[in-house]
């Protein structure tokens, strides 16, 4: 492996190492000391918590590691390795605030009164360490392979699974904390959406890629294996070199945006992308009409 391909996964690992680690923080610092909640596998993860005492970072790698196997045989290494990355990284940073909040070199954020401070810190905090983490192709696991999965098998949207899954999960947790503080937790949930979508530069749905090059059938095909995103091929003629060619045309999602720029560039580093905003997709693999 060449020195230039080492830097290149150095700057995509250490962004999804620095999001997981404002992530952790986050849960640890505003949402567990005020008994928030949060979605996903992670918002289990604080039930058990809340529940039994058991360490948020434990349960994590405990729920984390399965549904990653389970990932990697149904959707393949290429898809599910940054993932890996993310639950392995989340898990170290979790355990590592908590050492620090037991021994007390860390004093979490808890209040007794003013809960609207603490959700708003709080979905700030995760909003920013998700969203470097989405943007740089990472996840953090749990509901995302769960809603990859079922997303494959049965053509319903990532964003319907995961929503179903949080309100689930959100609502157990009314058994163990009080109703207010799951009004609380929408507030927190709200803005991390919001700042979630300002990290990723946009607060759309979805991105279109236009990518003109000489090799755009290999880059198609690439994009078809990899992405599963349906792509178009668009016949086209360059006005200077009047050479007959084609453009290829794509609608991801924000997750997928650094992928699928990275698979453009191992084909064709020069390639000419241009990056739109989608105000609204309707479709497979997006929202149904």
């Amino acid at each position: 492996m060449n020195s230039s391909k080492v830097m290149n996964i150095g700057k995509t690992i250490a962004p999804i190492m620095l999001g997981t680690a404002v992530y952790a923080f986050g849960l640890l610092y505003f949402i567990v000391p005020n008994q928030l909640m949060e979605g996903g596998v992670t918002g289990i993860t604080i039930l058990l918590n809340y529940a039994f005492s058991i360490p948020i970072f434990l349960t994590t790698l405990l729920l984390n590691l399965p549904l990653f196997l389970l990932g990697w045989k149904v959707l393949g290494s290429n898809q599910i390795v940054y993932t890996g990355l993310g639950i392995g990284s989340l898990t170290f940073f979790l355990w590592v605030f908590e050492q620090a909040i037991d021994k007390g070199w860390l004093v979490p954020f808890s209040t007794e009164h003013d809960f609207i401070l603490a959700s708003l810190y709080a979905g700030v905090t995760l909003g920013l360490g998700l969203g470097i983490v989405f943007r740089y192709g990472g996840t953090t696991g749990g509901v995302d392979i769960v809603a990859r999965i079922l997303g494959r098998k049965f053509g319903w949207s990532m964003g319907q699974i995961i929503l179903a899954i949080d309100i689930i999960i959100i609502g157990a947790s009314l058994f163990y904390i009080p109703r207010e503080k799951i009004l609380y937790t929408l507030v927190a949930v709200f803005i991390s959406s919001r700042v979630i979508d300002f990290i990723q530069e946009g607060a759309y749905a979805a991105k279109a890629f236009t990518i003109i090059s000489d090799d755009a059938p290999q880059i198609a095909d690439l994009i078809t294996a990899e992405m599963e995103r349906g792509v178009t091929l668009i016949p086209a003629i360059g006005a200077y070199s009047k050479q007959a060619k084609h453009m290829v045309y794509c609608v991801v999602s924000r997750q997928e945006i650094h992928r699928l720029s990275q698979l453009v560039k191992s084909i064709d580093p020069t390639a000419f992308v241009i990056i739109s905003d989608v105000h609204d997709v309707m479709g497979e693999g997006f929202r149904e009409s």
